[in-house]
């Protein structure tokens, strides 16, 4: 029944501007009107990801639900994981509106939010409430913050007791010089100071590094260094990209970051070449245009031990991620592969 009202909806909630169809779908989430088939999981799917457990592969990406506002009813709908944010320490409007646009021809979209969320105060609130399920934070900083690399630590300190992880996001296109932080200098010493945050937590958690796509092989390099040198536990590959190669629709010009099928290939290669890089010493998550069991799967093999999704649900709705991950069993069942970590990088070179 609900999988039949989602059908009918998408098409109703695409004659909205695309920013009032996201507030409508997380409305439709919290009424328990989306499909809610439970944790999804079999024993070829059951995974682990830094050390956490995760029932499947397949999650859901920061941005969905920035303010963490329908976090059970996503852990239901067949999520193996959820990341909820950005969260930054103050709260903060975000850009103007518009600022999410629908490129249908692309199955993509192209957002410049600019991190609009609540704070992480009334974030951490919400995230303390008792829950079945593997929820992350991706932490950002204020735009008018005179130390953006402080905040990511005082993010972690206000959320860590309340989630499973954590994300470091210094990869939004949104966020005006958000990734200088990139840089090797830079960086080390942002993640170092969130690491340091990290150990003052009564329950240390794995900290991950969200990164963009746009980055050439010496800047992987340097990333996968300082990864490595301060100890955080794994990188997600990628955020959205600048580039706009190919498009078809009339909105390809406007200003953001790309999501979804065009970021499909660029994506999958910087996630093979940080596998490559890291010789596989650095749990990695696939990000980036996957909407089919072929896709995740193609992520995995390329050196990802677990996926997250986001645009794809625009055109296919929120019963995609149970649907990905019967389909990624079924894929594994069919290829003779017991558990998705025996996949994981096994093919990568054909994604260089």
């Amino acid at each position: 029944m609900k999988a039949a009202l989602q059908k009918l909806a998408l098409p109703a909630l695409h004659l909205l501007s695309p920013e009032t169809a996201h507030s409508v779908a997380l409305k439709a989430l919290r009424l328990g009107l989306a499909p809610a088939p439970g944790p999804v999981s079999s024993p070829r799917l059951a995974t682990k990801l830094a050390g956490l457990t995760l029932p499947n592969p397949i999650g859901l990406a920061a941005g969905f639900d920035k303010n963490a506002v329908a976090v059970g009813p996503l852990l239901n709908a067949g999520f193996g994981f959820i990341e909820v944010g950005a969260a930054t320490p103050r709260p903060q409007p975000g850009n103007p509106k518009p600022r999410l646009f629908r490129l249908t021809p692309d199955a993509a979209a192209i957002n410049r939010f600019g991190f609009n969320n609540e704070g992480m105060e009334a974030i951490s609130a919400r995230l303390s409430r008792p829950r079945s399920g593997i929820v992350g934070i991706n932490l950002g900083a204020n735009k008018d913050s005179e130390n953006r690399a402080e905040d990511f630590a005082r993010v972690l300190s206000c959320a860590g007791p309340h989630v499973d992880f954590a994300t470091v996001n210094v990869s939004s296109p949104n966020t005006e010089r958000l990734r200088d932080l990139q840089g090797k200098a830079a960086l080390k010493a942002l993640l170092t100071g969130v690491m340091d945050a990290r150990a003052r937590l009564a329950t240390p958690l794995p900290v991950f590094l969200k990164i963009a796509p746009d980055l050439d092989d010496i800047a992987l390099g340097e990333i996968v260094e300082v990864a490595l040198e301060t100890g955080i536990s794994g990188i997600i590959a990628t955020n959205t990209t600048l580039n706009r190669e190919g498009l078809h629709s009339a909105h390809a010009a406007e200003a953001g970051g790309l999501s979804g099928q065009p970021l499909f290939e660029r994506s999958t290669r910087v996630l093979a070449r940080l596998s490559q890089l890291s010789e596989g010493a650095l749990p990695l998550v696939g990000v980036g245009g996957v909407s089919t069991p072929e896709q995740a799967f193609a992520k995995i093999l390329a050196g990802a031990s677990a996926v997250q999704l986001y645009t794809a649900l625009v055109y296919k709705g929120i019963g995609l991620a149970a649907d990905l991950a019967h389909g990624l069993d079924a894929l594994m069942a069919k290829n003779g592969i017991a558990n998705i970590a025996d996949a994981v990088g096994t093919d990568k070179e054909a994604y260089l």
